[in-house]
């Protein structure tokens, strides 16, 4: 008879039950497994950089929603100052839109606190900078609070802007949007011009001109004067995108649009409007294989740092841009169809690693854990259905692509050889993480196969929703026996991809960290965390 069971148990606990003498710490996660509760502010972040607009595997995006709101509720309670940093943290091109911050901004303007209300007012130009950031702001306003005193001081702030040329642009190129125009604006905020040219400007907007003036009122204005003129002589649309320097939003819906006016079009095109009309753009012609100067200029602008920092092109961004011109026009709300460009391809690739920030080679040896269990495949997180394995896969390829000392594998109930690399396209990775995307969730067996062949790695980063539920003992056990037999210093980085309130972080472990999902900045942090930085 042996009692060496007995004695094991004291390390292996089944990731359906809390460990003994930590239940207090830990919660049941939706998938059955325990996991260690994720803290106020780490829940705040991951809400705010995932959003929960979107339903999961295990939880709807009303119940999600639910949630977000609740912490934020705790959160401005708290320290409204921390909460405003963190939404403005979120917005500045970190979270996968601007939505989760925009409607975080809305719960901060009621907070009780006069502080609250302070945070919000200092934060608001910062997080609703774009006419359509402004309506999207009014909608969320109407359904959850209404327009009090400091509502309606903000939207007359933001309407009575000292820049007359940029607000013009902004209410020119959004007439209208979440069921609101600039007319109601107007008049719901009851906003009175501050200057001549604000006077202008808003008695276009509120009753248009019926008359065109033979020029411009001013230059603040000329675009308006364009756009106008072009209303009246849609054929014309060359002259008016040439002289009048419109976009394809103030052109396409009023002017006779065909190749050349496209091409002008493309000439000034800003970076985001480039990634959306790739497919567009080839499928009328002004991107051509043979056309190497429109190519160039394609490679020029998306294959700039600069040019997709200062667009805040997150890269989610750029891997649905990705796989929608992949895809010929099959995925998408386009009607069109086209036949990619190989160079785009390529072009689009390189965009998509530049997209996050990253340092050099740290010498370090990393190991990534690709979450491939069954819910990382339902779990979408935009509108042309890329997953959240498919996320995953590309952020730990970003990672590793800056690093020469790594392995990516697979973990679902099993530990899988994905078969990724560096040299892998990120098309290619994600096809191949895909054909692996099945099964229940252990996170432990990254631990138990870097165990069996003693490899001794630096940093150990997993890219999961963190829902483990079917191994015999918890990643923190596993962990634990990982640094008792082979690297007694190994860190360990959970980049969370869910907007849940678990975490596979033991809150007692200094060498574990639990990182928000989605943030461009992720890798450069964990390489951080791999030299001792942070």
């Amino acid at each position: 008879m042996n009692y060496k069971f007995f004695a094991q148990n004291k390390t292996r606990t089944p990731q359906t039950q809390p460990i003994p003498g930590r239940e207090k710490e830990m919660i049941q996660g939706r998938s059955g497994g325990y996991m260690f509760k994720a803290g106020l502010w780490q829940n705040l972040r991951r809400c705010l950089l995932i959003g929960t607009a979107q339903s999961t595997y295990y939880a709807g995006k009303q119940e999600l929603t639910n949630e977000f709101a609740n912490v934020l509720g705790q959160a401005i309670a708290e320290n409204p100052e921390r909460v405003a940093a963190e939404i403005v943290y979120a917005s500045d091109g970190r979270a996968i839109n601007n939505s989760a911050p925009i409607f975080a901004l809305v719960l901060l303007s009621m907070g009780e606190a006069p502080e609250a209300k302070h945070a919000f007012q200092k934060i608001f130009p910062k997080v609703v900078r774009t006419a359509s950031h402004f309506y999207e702001w009014l909608s969320y306003t109407k359904s959850v609070r209404g327009f009090g005193k400091i509502v309606r001081a903000a939207g007359q702030r933001w309407l009575t802007r000292e820049n007359v040329k940029e607000l013009a642009y902004q209410l020119l190129k959004y007439q209208q949007r979440q069921g609101f125009s600039h007319r109601d604006a107007l008049r719901l905020f009851h906003v009175k011009p501050s200057t001549e040219e604000h006077n202008q400007l808003f008695q276009w907007v509120t009753q248009g001109w019926e008359n065109l003036p033979k020029t411009a009122p001013s230059e603040a204005l000329s675009q308006i004067w364009w756009y106008e003129w072009l209303k009246r002589h849609p054929e014309q649309a060359h002259e008016a995108i040439a002289k009048g320097r419109l976009t394809h939003e103030m052109a396409a819906p009023v002017g006779k649009m065909d190749k050349q006016a496209w091409q002008l079009l493309f000439n000034d095109m800003p970076i985001g409007a480039m990634l959306r009309n790739l497919g567009s753009l080839t499928e009328l012609g002004v991107l051509r294989s043979d056309h190497r100067k429109n190519l160039d200029k394609v490679e020029k602008v998306l294959n700039s740092r600069d040019h997709l920092r200062k667009g805040r092109i997150h890269p989610i961004d750029v891997l649905k841009a990705l796989k929608t011109y992949q895809s010929g026009g099959k995925l998408g709300r386009s009607q069109k169809t086209w036949e990619p460009i190989p160079r785009i391809v390529d072009i689009l690739e390189k965009a998509l690693e530049l997209s996050f920030d990253v340092l050099q080679p740290t010498g370090k040896v990393f190991l990534h854990a690709i979450d491939v269990s069954g819910s990382m495949s339902y779990y979408s997180v935009s509108s042309i259905g890329l997953t959240c394995c498919e996320i995953a896969t590309t952020m730990a390829l970003a990672t590793a692509k800056a690093e020469k000392n790594y392995v990516i594998r697979g973990f679902a109930e099993n530990f899988r050889d994905l078969n990724i690399s560096a040299q892998d396209s990120f098309s290619s990775a994600i096809a191949k993480a895909n054909n692996q995307n099945f099964g229940g969730t252990d996170a432990s067996v990254a631990y138990d196969w870097m165990i069996k062949h003693k490899f001794k790695a630096d940093v150990v980063c997993f890219w999961t929703d963190c829902e483990s539920w079917a191994g015999r003992r918890h990643p923190s056990q596993a962990l634990a026996e990982y640094r008792r037999k082979v690297n007694p210093n190994v860190k360990a980085v959970y980049i969370t991809l869910a907007p849940y309130q678990i975490s596979l972080v033991d809150p007692q472990d200094p060498l574990s960290w639990d990182m928000a999902g989605f943030d461009p900045g992720a890798p450069r942090l964990i390489q951080m965390l791999a030299t001792g930085e942070l």
